[in-house]
């Protein structure tokens, strides 16, 4: 999500050498917990609501874009995800009281009718959920962590258990950005209440779960701890992502105890870079977050980036005035590539129904796509020839597979003119050919890589040994 009215810390982003080596000789990362591999196998593909709708997103618009996900599923996309206030019969409310969040008799969001008229039944967004899943997709909603304070307010009962929501609060663990609710306690009624919630999502038929103000702003450990039981004790797999970032590095093995995906940044807009470094944030700032976390992804462990904001980011983005993407086609397919090479889920952000045709053709490349879901391993180079000082590099093999991409990237504002070695980029040296995955043109057998490459674009080559 994106809030301007959060207080973001600023990232490190200064390990690119000393991670990209303990993955170079193999030192083992923490391992995701037992079960998260088969909960997400490879980097969840989608689409969320928030950049293109922010808090306002209707069931109609909310169906729009999920058919035109639908449409592209066969290319790996697959979770579609309704963003905050899907409860709020005010989403343009300045603050609690005028939001109007919409509540169950024991203390649970509940949508809102006049927005998500399938909610009538009296089944939460069950029907919306069986309504994704007849399209082939799967079905995500997003929560702020903690308990409504309207319910703790009326002290009501926590469904399953003897607690009340009074007994759950921690009311001096609110969110600093979001007023909506008080942090759940860390004592056997908390443990109730998010039993309480996993057990409702997972009757509606949730396939993903967004949990906000809990990865940072600030880190709440406990409650991660409870969410990440509470799922584990339904009998269906969800995905459990948590947000904001930047996650500290150095909570890494107990987020992936609980959770198949954390934010590693703040939140990511449509820019190169911002004024301010820590929020929002530019595609810039990935290349040194993604560095920092190479050696944590595995199975079911997918360090992220954030939401991808291309196309139209209308009609009320989640940041900012409506607007297309200010990101230049050379960004977008860079923005594009590195989440594919580095392995962050990939979630798109736009209104997939006013989207441009050059745009919804970078989402239907199967090549580019399969360095995300493929069992792959990549990495960026440590270190880079004096002439490539303004770029970044990324190789990447299959698991049990020799390197077969690299990804050159121009960083600088100006075009880069590469002629180095193959064995200088990471690779065999020797003589290689490579086809560019994006263009489809080619690079004829020879011993040395050269090319240019425009601004803030991308060289993405997969290659050929002709030995």
């Amino acid at each position: 999500m994106g809030k301007a009215r959060r207080n973001p810390l600023s990232e490190c982003g200064k390990h690119i050498a000393r991670l990209g080596a303990a993955l170079l000789m193999g030192l083992s990362a923490p391992l995701a917990a037992a079960g998260s591999a088969s909960v997400a196998p490879t980097p969840p593909m989608g689409w969320n609501s928030w950049d293109a709708y922010g808090l306002t997103v209707t069931e109609a618009q909310f169906k729009a874009n999920a058919a035109r996900l639908a449409s592209i599923r066969a290319h790996g996309w697959s979770y579609a995800v309704i963003d905050e206030g899907w409860y709020m019969a005010n989403p343009f409310g300045a603050d609690l009281k005028a939001r109007q969040y919409k509540l169950d008799t024991n203390g649970r969001l509940d949508p809102v009718i006049d927005r998500f008229p399938s909610s009538a039944d009296g089944h939460g967004l069950r029907a919306l959920a069986a309504w994704t899943h007849a399209q082939g997709l799967k079905f995500g909603i997003h929560i702020v962590r903690g308990i409504p304070k309207a319910a703790v307010e009326a002290n009501m009962p926590i469904a399953g258990s003897h607690f009340h929501a009074a007994d759950a609060a921690d009311r001096a663990a609110t969110c600093p950005w979001d007023d909506g609710n008080y942090g759940v306690a860390d004592n056997e009624a908390g443990q109730a209440y998010y039993d309480s919630l996993a057990r409702q999502y997972a009757e509606w038929g949730v396939d993903f779960l967004k949990v906000d103000c809990i990865a940072d702003h600030p880190y709440r450990p406990t409650e991660t701890r409870q969410i990440g039981r509470a799922l584990a004790k339904v009998h269906r797999p969800i995905v459990l992502s948590l947000s904001p970032g930047p996650a500290g590095i150095e909570h890494a093995a107990e987020m992936a105890q609980s959770a198949q995906m954390w934010r590693i940044m703040d939140d990511l807009w449509d820019g190169w870079t911002f004024p301010n470094s820590a929020f929002p944030n530019g595609i810039r700032n990935a290349f040194d977050s993604l560095a920092k976390w190479n050696s944590y992804v595995r199975p079911g462990q997918w360090p992220d980036a954030d939401m991808l904001p291309f196309g139209s980011l209308h009609p009320h983005p989640g940041w900012g005035d409506p607007r297309t993407s200010r990101l230049t086609p050379a960004e977008t397919r860079t923005a594009f590539s590195l989440w594919a090479i580095a392995r962050s889920p990939l979630i798109l952000g736009g209104n997939l129904t006013e989207i441009d045709a050059s745009t919804w053709a970078l989402f239907k490349n199967d090549a580019v796509i399969a360095l995300s879901q493929q069992d792959r391993v990549s990495h960026p180079l440590a270190s880079l020839p004096p002439a490539l000082a303004d770029a970044r590099v990324w190789i990447s093999r299959r698991a049990a597979g020799p390197i077969d991409t690299i990804a050159l990237f121009n960083l600088s504002e100006k075009p880069l003119q590469v002629d180095e070695a193959w064995a200088g980029l990471g690779l065999p040296g020797g003589m290689l050919a490579a086809r560019d995955l994006w263009t489809g043109a080619r690079l004829a057998p020879a011993a040395r890589v050269r090319l240019t490459i425009a601004p803030h674009d991308v060289a993405l080559l997969h290659i050929a040994s002709t030995h």
